[in-house]
């Protein structure tokens, strides 16, 4: 589909076609405005900059936002790309008008990782978002459009942002209940996160168009037929859908189902005047399909987190075509829609706390639960994890429902409840059984939490593993910090001095202090034990530390004392050359296995283990088994460096899981590509998966990395390759 190219006559028509007032003038100044500061400057499409500002406006004017907001999109960018500044928006705006800029602008002169920095964007947006709503509505306009030019930007960028705005902007869509700019942002990025996934869906859908829409269609005319022999205050209105294609890949590929099994995707949905007629409405649409057993879904006494409500059913035809009955009244309609666009405060003029700022609560969650971590990139996980798009709906023992993210805990269900009633948790049932605290909750579920009054009791250090939520993390970990500061110290030192082991970082401990001086102000300790109390409660994290703590010892040690090894690089004359063509930090002529939890191959970062006899085990520096045994202060100390040796030539056996649609000739293709490359196979299997895909394994020789990537890449070319794995075995 063609780009269009928004302009201000576009918008203004936009406008005169509506009912809502705007202060025109005052818009078109700040187009003029921004027109001047972006002159000259131009997009990756070779289109006039202002162009994009004036499409941002145009979106939101479809949200029906208000004036400010508007004048706030067009100069989203002055500050940030031109020489305006704040003030001087504020002087022509007004300072709301320049807050919501500030809201949008970007940090742009600090030296972050690019990870640190997307952090701190989002932490700053959500700020300004705590404070005014129409800060994040901007912001999910800004990268609507952005992803619908994406095309122009170069390959790295496409797929960079692309994982941003599913991370990061989707979630925070949906958990505003924004269902259209969801649903549009996710599609996006899934075009180019899994271009050929998105082709194969598109044309499954090209197929059945046709036939699609006529079925549809009958459905909304026996449908409306029915509903006018009723009475309603007004007509009912009678709308049909077709899921969107990330939607149905969800579903293929995340819950291995056929595109058959996918019952929801067609539905239809009805709109009515009141909640009364929203049951009125179920109960003939129950009387005139068959329903099918658990696929009703009563979101009207339970709405959703994100304000969402409606009555869902799912029914059968007479065609056997199972299909989607979604009924709301109008107001609903448009929360599903706009979501806090709709309800939000400044709209309705109205002042003061209401229910928006409950339902705005969770902001100031993420932003608490991101201050017990040194972690920036936490926030980010955060919004990933916390507001996850799937969600379970869980019950306490009084019916109170607690929404959680798929995957949460009973732990999490705790802290979700009240902080005392995770911290004083010591098990729990669910559904009248005991579990263990590790459950994975599922909706529906009754789940009660069992405590103890003990004065001194808390949660264990491995709840930080277990619990899904940053928020019930976070909890965890200001318990610790708070309760168990000795315990904090000793454990925080005992990591570290471990990690300078394992670094052979040697510093006289009267010079700890002063080493670690920098370190306290840039993390704000007042002293060193609080420092290493910050790292035994994890509110700071070894991995985010050492590179800086790595650089400091180079340098201080380089200049004063030249015999301390530098650690940034391995010294020649401790390392030795195993027979396997991998060389082992400190030992020569030692015994090396690779492990079978990651398989290690030659060109990917590798780390030895010291075993008990058995010699070093080799494991990628990304293999789970390595980063989780960091955490075990007596296994951290006995991992060791290594690398593979330059010029050693030998094979290594790796397995490939591959699944795929079940096609025919797709074993015969995937054996071709090795009989092509000349690689040797030792053992192929294949089998009919549930959903109705294949599922081939293939064990096989192979040089290195290099090699493998090459294979991988000619299989993921093939017809009907769904994805490609490569396995532990």
């Amino acid at each position: 589909m063609p780009e269009t190219i928004y302009t201000i006559d576009m918008l203004i028509q936009k406008i005169l076609d509506g009912e809502k007032p705007y202060d025109l003038d005052k818009i078109i100044e700040a187009y003029k405005f921004a027109e001047s500061a972006h002159k000259g400057q131009k997009r990756s499409s070779g289109e006039p900059y202002i162009s994009h500002p004036v499409a941002v406006a145009y979106i939101l004017i479809e949200l029906g936002m208000d004036t400010d907001t508007i004048c706030a999109a067009m100069l989203h960018d002055v500050v940030e790309d031109t020489d305006i500044t704040l003030d001087m928006v504020a002087g022509s705006f007004g300072d709301d008008v320049a807050m919501l800029v500030d809201g949008v602008t970007k940090l742009t002169k600090m030296s972050l990782s690019h990870e640190e920095m997307q952090a701190e964007n989002v932490r700053k947006m959500l700020l300004a978002m705590s404070k005014d709503v129409r800060v994040i509505i901007i912001k999910l306009c800004d990268r609507l459009h952005n992803m619908r030019t994406l095309k122009f930007t170069p390959l790295y960028k496409q797929r960079e942002k692309a994982l941003e705005t599913m991370n990061v902007y989707a979630p925070l869509a949906h958990r505003l209940g924004i269902r259209a700019v969801k649903d549009e942002l996710e599609d996006l990025a899934f075009f180019y996160l899994d271009g050929y996934a998105y082709a194969e869906i598109e044309h499954i859908l090209e197929i059945g168009k046709d036939a699609r829409e006529e079925f549809i269609t009958t459905i909304k005319e026996r449908v409306s037929a029915r509903l006018e022999k009723e009475e309603f205050t007004t007509k009912p209105q009678v709308d049909g859908r077709v899921k969107t294609i990330y939607g149905i890949y969800k579903k293929i590929f995340v819950d291995h189902k056929s595109i058959d099994q996918i019952y929801d995707k067609y539905a239809i949905r009805v709109i009515v005047d009141s909640i009364n007629e929203c049951y009125n409405v179920l109960g003939i649409i129950h009387d005139m399909f068959k329903p099918i057993p658990n696929r009703f879904k009563d979101y009207i006494s339970t709405p959703k987190a994100n304000m969402y409500q409606s009555l869902h059913t799912t029914v059968l035809g007479r065609e056997g075509i199972p299909f989607e009955v979604q009924i709301r009244t109008w107001d609903m309609h448009y929360t599903a829609e706009y979501g806090i666009a709709a309800h939000w405060k400044y709209k309705e003029g109205i002042q003061g706390k209401d229910k928006l700022e409950t339902r705005l609560a969770w902001i100031r969650q993420v932003l608490e639960a991101q201050k017990e971590s040194d972690d920036a990139e936490e926030i980010v996980r955060t919004i990933k994890n916390d507001l996850s798009i799937d969600e379970v709906f869980a019950f306490t023992p009084k019916g109170d429902m607690i929404s959680l993210p798929a995957g949460s805990t009973v732990i999490d269900f705790a802290y979700k409840i009240h902080t005392q009633v995770g911290n004083r948790m010591v098990g729990a049932k669910v559904d009248g059984k005991m579990v263990r605290l590790d459950y994975r909750l599922q909706t529906g579920e009754i789940v009660e939490i069992l405590t103890t009054k003990a004065p001194d009791h808390g949660p264990g250090r491995d709840w930080l593993d277990i619990a899904k939520t940053n928020e019930a993390k976070s909890k965890i970990r200001s318990w610790f910090k708070r309760e168990r500061h000795d315990e904090n110290v000793a454990q925080g030192k005992a990591m570290l001095e471990n990690e300078f082991r394992r670094n052979r970082m040697n510093i006289p401990s009267d010079e700890m202090d002063s080493f670690l001086h920098d370190e306290l102000e840039r993390k704000q300790c007042a002293s060193v034990d609080d420092y290493y109390a910050k790292i035994g409660y994890g509110g700071l994290f070894i991995s985010k530390i050492m590179p800086r703590l790595k650089e400091r010892y180079v340098k201080l040690f380089s200049t004063n004392n030249e015999s301390v090894p530098a650690v940034s690089e391995t010294s020649s004359k401790t390392l030795h050359k195993s027979m396997q063509g991998i060389i082992v930090e400190g030992i020569d002529n030692c015994l090396v296995k690779f492990s079978q939890c990651c398989n290690p191959l030659p060109g990917e970062p590798v780390v030895g283990f010291v075993t008990r006899g058995h010699g070093v085990s080799v494991h990628k520096t990304d293999c789970v088994n390595y980063i989780s045994s960091l955490r075990d202060s007596e296994n951290a100390s006995r991992w060791v460096k290594c690398r593979w040796a330059d010029a050693h030539k030998a094979e290594y056996r790796t397995t490939l899981d591959i699944v795929g649609y079940d096609r025919n000739g797709l074993l015969m293709d995937v054996c071709r590509i090795f009989a092509d490359m000349r690689v040797t196979l030792n053992q192929v299997t294949a089998r009919e998966t549930k959903g109705g895909n294949a599922n081939i394994m293939v064990t096989f020789n192979t040089s290195g990395v290099d090699q493998l990537n090459v294979i991988t890449n000619k299989i993921s070319g093939l017809a009907g390759i769904l994805s490609i794995e490569r396995t532990g075995k």
